[in-house]
Order: C-alpha cells, then sequence, then structure tokens
C-alpha cells in the first residue's frame, strides 16, 4: 500500500513540475493579458473566440460542454483570468493555462499545479479512514444493505464545480425522488455503495446525504419502486433528482427495508404508517377495504365496540382525534354508523397515525393523529380501478392533462344496501333504507422543479330511515390547497389552505302534528405555513404558524308543514379563533443518539356574538344559581386560553437494529364533543370552550425498545406509556344534551389518567406475514366535588367507557403462490364497562331502580375469526386489466358478541336485554380490477 502511494506522488510532481507557467480562476490574474471586450447576450464560444483574436492564447475543449449559454459582460483593461472567471461563474467549468499560450477548459474538476501542506500525509490519512469506512457502518439502519450489481454499466453524473480554495472533505448532495407520473416517494433508502453512508426520504420525497469528494456509486430503493443506480462524481454541493419507475417484483422485499429504517432509526414514539395496499388481502365484514379498521388491530387503538365510530387511542375519548384528509379535517370518516369508512381505498394512499409524540406542526387534539393522504394523478396515461361488492361499488381514475406535469384523480363510491333490509323477515326493518355515498377529485401539478400544487375536494353523505317516520342524514365535506415550494437547496414550504364541514340533521314526518326538522353543523377554515430548513448535518428544522376559525351551529329545530305545533327554537352560533406558532428540531448529537425537540405555542380566543351567563361561586351550577350573563358584539374576544406545548422525543441505539425510544408531549385541546352515548353517534354536538366550559389538556410519558431481527424480516416493539389529563367532559345523571341553551349546567369537568403496554411482533417477509399485537392498557376518570350533584361515584377514579384492559388482533396471510393467498384475523377484547341496576326501592308508594356505581360493571368479552381467500389474475405485462378477487367470510363462528347491554322491565321485574351488530357469520365475494 505504501508503494502505491509513493509511486502516485512521485507521478504528480514529475506532471506539476513540468509546467512552465500556471494560473487558476482565483490567483495570479495579473500574469494574463489584458485586454478590452464588450458583450452582450452572446454565446460562450463566441466570447472564447474573441478573447482568441485579441490575445495569443488558444483555448482546448469540448463544444458540448458550452451547452447554448450566452453572458454580458463589459471589460476595460482587464486580465483575461477575471473575464473568464466571470463568465464561468454560472457553469461547471474551470480553466488552467499551460505554456502560457494555451488554456485548457475543464469540465466540474481542478487541475493543480502544486501540492497542498501536509498533503502526503494527509492523503495517506484520509485513505486509511476510508477504508476503516469501508468496514464499518456510519448509519447503522443500513448496516445489512445489499449492494447492487457492479456488472452493469452506470449513468455518470458529474455534480458541482470543483472549488481550488475549499477545505471540505464532504459535500451535500440533495434532492427530490418521484415516480414518473410525479408522486413524491417517501421512505425511500438512499444508499452509497462500499461507504456504508445513507439516508431516507422525508415524506415530501426530499432526501439530503454527505458524499466524499469524487466518484461515488448511489443506490435509490423504495417500495414498489424499481432500484436506480447512478455514479455521482461530486466536486462541490450539488442537487440530483430520482425519476423512478414502478416495480411489482420489488415491492415486498423493500418494503421492509423501508419500514425497518422508519421503526429503528426515527426518534418519535407511537408512530404507524399503513399503506392503503396492506387492507387489500385483510378480510374485513362485506368485503370492504378499510386501512382504519386495519389502524384499529394495531396495537393502543380501538373502539367501543362492533360496528362504533371513532377511535380510541390510548385511553382517549373519540373527539381527542385529529383526522386529517389531504391536510382538511374530516370529523365523522365513517358510514352507517363505523361498519364502512368514508374513505374511497382506491384514492387513498395510506395514512400516517400519531398516537405517542405527536409533531409540533400538529395541534389542537390531545390523544393522536391521522394524517390520511391520497394518491396523485397519473401524468403519464390514463388508468384505474374499481371493485363491485356485495354492498357497495368502487370506482377511481386517473387522467392526465398536460403529460409529465398535470392529472387529475377523480373516485366515487356508493351503496345499494336497501335491498338487504328489504328482504330481511324482520317486520320492523322492511320498510328501512341505508345508503351512502362519497366522491374526491384531486388534481396535482408539477409547475416546476421548484414548484408543486395539488388541490383536494372531498365529500360524504349517509341518509338512513330505521323507522318509517324519520330520515336521518350526515354528510362531510373537505377543501384543500397546497402549494410546495423550494426556495434553495435548504429551505422548502408548504402554504395550506383547508376548509371543513361536517352536518347532521333529522326529518321527521310522523302521524301526529309534530313534524320537524332538527339539525347542526360545524364549520373550519385554516391556514398554515410549514417551512423546513436543513441547518446541517446534524440538524434539520421544521417551522411554521397555523390559524383557524371555527363556527359551530349547536343545533336547530323547526316545525315542518302548516299543522306541526312544534315550536322554532335555534342555539346561537359560536365562533372562535385557534392559532399557534411552532418549531422544531431534529438533533443529530452522535450516530447513536438523536433528539427531536419541538414547541408550540397554541393560542385560542372565543369569539362574539355571543350571551354568556355568570354563575355563583361556590355552589352547584344551574338555573338557580346564574346570577348575571355578559352580551358580547360580534367578534369581541369572549375569553382566550392558550401556552406552550412541548414535544420531545429521543432515540438511542442499543446495537445496529435495537433502539430505545423515550418521549414528553402535553397540548390543548379547545372543542369537545357533547354525548351521553357509550359510543360515538351522528346527533354528537361539538362545543367550543368560552368562559364556563374550560379547554381539555393533557400530558403523556412514553418509553419503548424497537428491533429487527432476521435481516429485517420481523419486526419487534414494546412501548409503555403513561397519560393524564385535566377538564375532560363527561355528563351529569339524566342530562339533557341535545337542544340545551345552558349546556354548561349539564357538563362535568374532571380528570382522565391512562396507562399501557403495547407489543408488536410482525412479519413482513416471506409467505407468511402478517403481525401479532396485544395491549395491556387502563382509562380511568375522576369527577369530584363537594357538591354531590357534581360528583360520580364518590369522587374516585372509575374506568371510562371504552376502558378495556386486554386486546389481542393477529392477522396472517399466507401466499400459496403469486395469485394465491389465504388471510385470517382474530380479535379478543375485554368487555367494555357498564352500568347495571342492582336493586329496587319504594319512594312515595312509587317503584324506582337502584343502579350501580357508573360501569361498575362488563358486558361479556369480544372475541371474533375472519377468514379469506385471495385471487389475483395473472400477471402478465401486456394485458387490458388486472383482477384480484375476494372471498371472506367475516365472524365466522358466529359469535353474538354484544354490542350494548339495556335493561327494561316486564310484569314488574327488571330484565337485562343485549343488542348485537353481527351474531351470524356474514360472507362476501368482491371483483376487483386495476387498469
Amino acid at each position: 500500500m505504501k508503494k502505491h502511494y509513493a509511486k502516485t506522488n512521485l507521478l504528480y510532481i514529475v506532471l506539476l513540475t513540468s509546467c512552465l507557467l500556471t494560473f487558476g480562476q482565483n490567483e495570479d490574474q495579473e500574469r494574463t493579458q489584458k485586454i478590452s471586450l464588450q458583450f452582450t447576450n452572446t454565446p460562450i464560444k463566441e466570447v472564447l473566440g474573441q478573447i482568441e483574436g485579441l490575445t495569443n492564447y488558444k483555448f482546448y475543449y469540448a463544444e458540448q460542454w458550452l451547452g447554448d449559454k450566452v453572458v454580458s459582460g463589459d471589460y476595460n483593461e482587464a486580465p483575461t483570468a477575471t473575464i473568464l472567471n466571470d463568465i464561468f461563474k454560472d457553469t461547471s467549468l474551470n480553466f488552467y493555462l499551460l505554456d502560457g499560450q494555451k488554456i485548457i477548459l475543464t469540465n466540474n474538476n481542478i487541475i493543480y499545479d502544486e501540492l497542498p501542506q501536509g498533503f502526503f500525509k494527509e492523503e495517506k490519512e484520509e485513505v486509511e479512514k476510508e477504508i476503516v469506512q469501508e468496514k464499518q457502518v456510519i448509519n447503522p439502519v443500513f448496516y445489512n444493505t445489499q449492494q447492487a450489481s457492479s456488472n452493469r454499466k452506470l449513468e455518470t453524473v458529474r455534480i458541482g464545480k470543483a472549488d481550488k480554495d475549499s477545505e471540505k472533505s464532504r459535500y451535500t448532495l440533495q434532492g427530490y425522488v418521484r415516480t414518473k407520473n410525479g408522486e413524491s416517494v417517501p421512505d425511500l433508502s438512499v444508499l452509497v455503495k462500499g461507504r456504508g453512508i445513507g439516508t431516507v426520504t422525508d415524506a415530501n420525497g426530499y432526501y439530503r446525504i454527505q458524499l466524499p469528494p469524487g466518484q461515488n456509486v448511489v443506490q435509490a430503493r423504495a417500495m414498489g419502486i424499481q432500484s436506480a443506480e447512478r455514479e455521482v462524481i461530486i466536486y462541490n454541493d450539488g442537487t440530483l433528482d430520482f425519476e423512478m419507475s414502478e416495480s411489482l417484483e420489488m415491492l415486498e422485499e423493500v418494503v421492509v427495508e423501508a419500514d425497518a429504517a422508519k421503526n429503528v432509526e426515527e426518534a418519535n414514539t407511537g408512530t404507524t404508517q399503513i399503506e392503503s395496499e396492506e387492507s387489500k388481502n385483510i378480510p374485513l365484514v362485506l368485503g370492504e377495504r378499510d386501512i382504519l379498521q386495519v389502524a384499529k388491530a394495531l396495537p393502543g387503538i380501538t373502539s367501543a365496540g362492533e360496528g362504533a365510530t371513532g377511535f380510541n387511542v390510548r385511553g382517549g375519548k373519540t373527539d381527542q382525534n385529529l383526522i386529517l384528509l389531504d391536510d382538511a379535517v374530516i370529523y365523522n370518516p365513517s358510514h352507517f354508523f363505523g361498519i364502512f369508512q368514508a374513505l374511497n381505498p382506491f384514492t387513498t394512499k395510506g395514512v400516517n397515525i400519531y398516537k405517542g409524540n405527536i409533531p409540533a406542526e400538529y395541534g389542537g387534539r390531545l390523544s393522536s393523529v391521522f394524517d390520511i393522504e391520497t394518491k396523485d394523478g397519473n401524468v403519464e396515461k390514463f388508468a384505474g380501478e374499481a371493485s363491485i361488492g356485495p354492498v357497495t361499488a368502487n370506482l377511481a381514475l386517473e387522467i392526465p392533462l398536460t403529460k409529465d406535469k398535470s392529472a387529475l384523480m377523480v373516485g366515487a363510491r356508493g351503496a345499494y344496501s336497501d335491498w338487504i333490509l328489504r328482504s330481511l323477515d324482520e317486520e320492523s326493518l322492511s320498510n328501512s333504507s341505508a345508503s351512502f355515498y362519497d366522491g374526491i377529485i384531486k388534481y396535482n401539478n408539477k409547475i416546476n422543479e421548484n414548484n408543486d400544487v395539488r388541490a383536494t375536494g372531498y365529500y360524504s353523505r349517509d341518509a338512513f330511515s330505521i323507522t318509517s317516520d324519520s330520515l336521518y342524514n350526515y354528510s362531510n365535506r373537505g377543501f384543500s390547497l397546497r402549494w410546495d415550494h423550494k426556495f434553495n437547496e435548504k429551505n422548502t414550504g408548504s402554504l395550506i389552505v383547508a376548509n371543513s364541514q361536517y352536518r347532521f340533521n333529522i326529518d321527521f314526518d310522523g302521524e301526529s302534528n309534530n313534524d320537524f326538522g332538527l339539525g347542526y353543523s360545524i364549520d373550519e377554515t385554516e391556514l398554515k405555513l410549514n417551512l423546513n430548513y436543513f441547518l446541517n448535518d446534524k440538524h434539520t428544522l421544521n417551522y411554521g404558524l397555523a390559524g383557524k376559525v371555527y363556527g359551530v351551529k349547536p343545533g336547530f329545530i323547526s316545525p315542518e308543514g302548516n299543522e306541526s305545533v312544534i315550536q322554532p327554537l335555534s342555539i346561537p352560533k359560536e365562533k372562535a379563533l385557534e392559532s399557534a406558532l411552532f418549531i422544531s428540531d431534529e438533533f443529530k448529537i452522535t450516530d447513536r443518539l438523536l433528539v427531536d425537540v419541538g414547541l408550540r405555542y397554541s393560542f385560542y380566543a372565543a369569539l362574539g356574538a355571543s350571551e354568556q351567563r355568570i354563575y355563583q361561586d361556590g355552589v352547584p351550577r344551574n338555573e338557580g344559581t346564574r346570577i348575571d350573563s355578559v352580551q358580547y358584539g360580534n367578534n369581541e374576544i369572549i375569553k382566550t386560553y392558550g401556552g406552550p406545548e412541548v414535544r420531545a422525543s429521543a432515540r438511542y441505539f442499543l446495537k445496529p437494529d435495537l433502539s430505545l425510544k423515550a418521549s414528553f408531549n402535553n397540548g390543548y385541546q379547545f372543542i369537545h364533543t357533547l354525548s351521553n352515548n357509550t359510543t360515538v353517534s351522528p346527533i354528537d354536538t361539538w362545543k367550543l370552550s368560552d368562559t364556563n366550559i374550560k379547554p381539555q389538556r393533557g400530558n403523556q410519558y412514553s418509553l419503548g425498545i424497537y428491533q429487527n431481527l432476521k435481516e429485517n424480516e420481523y419486526e419487534l416493539s414494546l412501548e409503555g406509556y403513561f397519560k393524564t389529563s385535566q377538564n375532560v367532559l363527561d355528563f351529569k345523571t339524566g342530562a339533557q344534551l341535545l337542544l340545551n341553551q345552558t349546556i354548561e349546567t349539564e357538563v362535568l369537568q374532571g380528570e382522565g389518567q391512562s396507562y399501557g403496554v403495547e407489543l408488536l411482533l410482525r412479519k413482513s417477509r416471506g409467505r407468511l406475514n402478517g403481525w401479532l399485537g396485544y395491549t395491556y392498557s387502563r382509562s380511568l376518570i375522576k369527577f369530584d366535588s363537594e357538591f354531590s350533584e357534581e360528583r360520580i361515584n364518590n369522587g374516585n377514579f372509575f374506568p371510562s367507557n371504552y376502558d378495556k384492559p386486554h386486546d389481542v388482533s393477529l392477522i396472517t396471510n399466507y401466499k400459496f403462490t403469486r395469485r394465491y393467498s389465504i388471510s385470517a384475523n382474530f380479535v379478543y377484547q375485554t368487555g367494555r364497562p357498564v352500568t347495571y341496576p342492582i336493586g329496587t326501592y319504594q319512594f312515595n308508594n312509587a317503584e324506582y331502580v337502584y343502579y350501580s356505581n357508573r360501569n361498575e360493571f362488563r358486558i361479556p368479552d369480544f372475541y371474533r375469526l375472519d377468514l379469506g381467500i385471495n385471487i389475483e389474475g395473472n400477471h402478465k405485462k401486456n394485458k387490458l386489466a388486472h383482477s384480484f378477487w375476494t372471498i371472506s367470510v367475516y365472524n365466522v363462528l358466529g359469535r353474538n358478541n354484544p354490542y350494548s347491554v339495556f335493561f327494561v322491565t316486564e310484569g314488574g321485574e327488571v330484565k337485562a336485554l343485549q343488542s348485537s351488530i353481527f351474531a351470524v357469520p356474514i360472507p362476501s365475494i368482491t371483483y376487483n380490477f386495476k387498469f
């Protein structure tokens, strides 16, 4: 090794000392001839010709290096070197003077005429350092990465322009990775062959990596994407974008690698990413693909019961979850009381779930964020996907507008379930009806390398009538506009405008003269600026600001028809402004220790016009203790709340494939649901914080350990959490929440406490794949007061309605071939709490039922087994469409799982009855095709 470097250095000395006269672009300028020259928008080649005509210099270069670039300048007796420096400033060209007359142009690199001080020692140390790096792993995530084949010719890319004065030992290569139809590719592995260097693209497909100068082989790998490889010769900081092609053959292997990097490497705790394709092989009710139902099979996420809408995440209430669809809030993401999701599976790309440490850019909810992203339309060719099942039909189309730049994605979905209700033997349901539909349209346009625009519009509607005299309907509406902009190599940002609306209505048309229409709505509009700054290798900043305006119509009732005796009533509208500033820093302290620290400051102001009631202190709040009221004008500030929210997490590598994580975060929630039902109901109303109802506050601590086994084939995680909350809402016994003008007299605010341990074992590769999840958790609440009517269970902690200590989910899929597979789900949950009547008593010659403490008992435990057979069409490349059949049976065992328990009095006796959603096996067959 020593002889090799000695010969090389000797050759440099002989070569360089043979030069009689030399100069670089930044020194010895006075030694070149001085000339006067003027040119405007002139090609560089012509300028070089003019210099040759005025001097005795002769230029040597390859013409393709000059391109069609034009330059302008005005010089009077200026050194030739100065002129060349100026015209080559924005190009990759350098120049070198040989023998005083020959000027040799070089592309990117520099010809040196002397050795830097300490060259021999530094070169030796640098080479030895590179040898060590080839044996070690700088980033543990990629320690077992397979190297790409080297027997194929690679595309060579030259980056940057060599700088003679640069002392850097590493240069920054960054850029975006997108598919040919313009979609960004997140969680893509960018590796440097033979150097143990790697990184992963962010949610926008952006990557940034440090390379040593000279030749590097850069590999890019992503889920469902053909791997790409480039020979990169880097001389300075620069940009390299990748355009990737789809690859079905690479899907399974690359998914594991990307997920492994995200699970072990990232600092945040309690994060989960679900791709829409993951629901393809999971048997769900009536054959519907549903990523939200898949989410419920993961540790820490559950619901109050089968068919219940909403999520309970780590012991939190259903209103403590922020659900976003392309940045627009969705208040009710389900159809038909939670049986179906209100999202078209063919237009949905995936969902990122944050249930531990929530990033600083999100706020307004205490438990979790479900960030759902839709697909971009194909900018290359017309494409689509559709399905037809026993209850619903789906269709999604991707329509290119401008090739390689813009496209439209349109999705529509509807149900035709009325025939099922009409065919039932139950007479009370024969005249019932139930239907729903949803639609989405998305426009994406890659304006140029620095600007992307996306606009999404969404609408869903449910209408059902279980009795012949009432029609219920509710709807979601969402719109968002997002502009992504790249300011420079280090700064990127997004400007987002979003609007959301949720409505509920009841139309009652009975035989008597009490027909009415009843409803409520909530509307919000948000403006958000989200910026990213890549400071250096150790610091990545995310910062911005957001403002949101709420408008809530708590409810109205109006007579229907001229003979109705119903008195009209409308609860005054509520308004509020919620805003925030946020900043976070992902700080790489060492190769093992990564810290993500964020701070969010939230501000909330309740706005008029409004009447705020004032109650006497030290006594229960009711109409009798009301002492005054205050009127506020339109947009006048009624009450303000707010404060700092800390988001901190850390990851420490114990081994290259084993990490330990911890986090803490706190938050505010200014909006609440009002419900006295066990599960979420469409008639639940939303209430804004004001002078009488304080915002909810929460703190969460998490600690977990994560490991990948057997070359990333298995993923294992164990995470524990502890949460506390204040000002959690509940209701007084016998409360009337709907159309109540003094709602603050019916609700209570107390403390919440939840804790648990979540275990996940996942196998993502091979014929048998799936996961096993287990959660042990408790969710407790306490309402204490010196007044008995404001105290529940004697002021002690008691289980919440959604407290389920044990939750087990087993999801499996076995592939016989690439076309045939079978799937199975098994779910077990502890029965949820319930309040039972435990006796009767006589008072004033009347008999009354005496109930237990609230939620003292539990309904029977829940378990269910589902089976499915999946049949894919052939994988021929040239065919009209690719088909996929799903044959499934939901609740194979016919388990009569109770949805709720209620009590009736018959013959002077109190009897307990239970209701179930699916008490028999439900078979289904669904046909899907993609073109």
